[in-house]
């Protein structure tokens, strides 16, 4: 049987936090339908040293950290990949010695790396108008897709690629937040798992951020993703 631990800053976020429960929720939906018996465990980072001794064998644990505050002696295939983006400030500085702007953002490039090679999503950005936010006060708003010209898509993907190679990125989803300045791309910052702004992919895209993450992770291959015609 798949052992899954999909960890999360405080338990006590999925009841204060619906963004963090629709997240939990639906990576674990989709685990769930995989062919493979699958038992899923959601922990808090604080108690994962003791759920992880509970299971002898932990190379079987398939890791799904959807937070990158991780403790940092927690040993796990991704820890230093976790490292370095939770480093805001030090992957900035390598994107620079990589050729790119930094700064803050508030958009969002999905990238599914496979173990082929990347697929890009169409981009995230937060909703701004106040009905969307009085439709669903409860949530953070994002919004898919926020159309980009090739002027813009093709700096965002050499960036997306430079910085995962330079990283050394195994396949999962990635959220790489970046914004504009002076009508140049400057790179925020990355999240390797679909964060918050992913859930503006459920019922958007198809497969989803959290299905493809899963894919990814267990090394299932994904053909394509696309917008569904009726939200595009």
């Amino acid at each position: 049987m798949r052992k899954v631990l999909i960890v999360v800053d405080a338990a006590d976020e999925l009841a204060a936090s619906p963004t963090t429960a629709k997240m939990v929720s639906a990576l674990k939906q989709t685990a769930l339908n995989s062919p493979v018996s699958t038992a899923i465990q959601v922990v808090e980072t604080r108690f994962i040293a003791s759920v992880c001794a509970d299971w002898q064998n932990q190379a079987e644990i398939l890791w799904c950290p959807l937070t990158l505050n991780l403790p940092e002696n927690l040993e796990f295939p991704a820890q230093s990949l976790y490292q370095a983006c939770r480093d805001v400030t030090g992957l900035r500085q390598s994107v620079e010695q990589l050729g790119h702007l930094t700064g803050v953002g508030d958009f969002w490039l999905p990238i599914v790396l496979t173990a082929k090679g990347p697929l890009y999503g169409e981009v995230i950005g937060m909703v701004e108008d106040d009905e969307s936010r009085r439709s669903e006060p409860a949530f953070k708003c994002y919004r898919q897709p926020v159309h980009l010209s090739d002027i813009w898509r093709q700096p965002l993907y050499q960036l997306s690629h430079q910085l995962l190679q330079f990283l050394s990125a195994p396949p999962a989803v990635y959220l790489l937040q970046f914004g504009f300045q002076e009508q140049e791309i400057v790179f925020d910052r990355l999240l390797p798992f679909p964060g918050e702004p992913a859930i503006a992919s459920i019922s958007v895209q198809e497969p989803d951020l959290f299905t493809c993450h899963w894919h990814c992770l267990t090394g299932q291959a994904i053909s394509d993703i696309q917008i569904n015609a009726i939200n595009n």
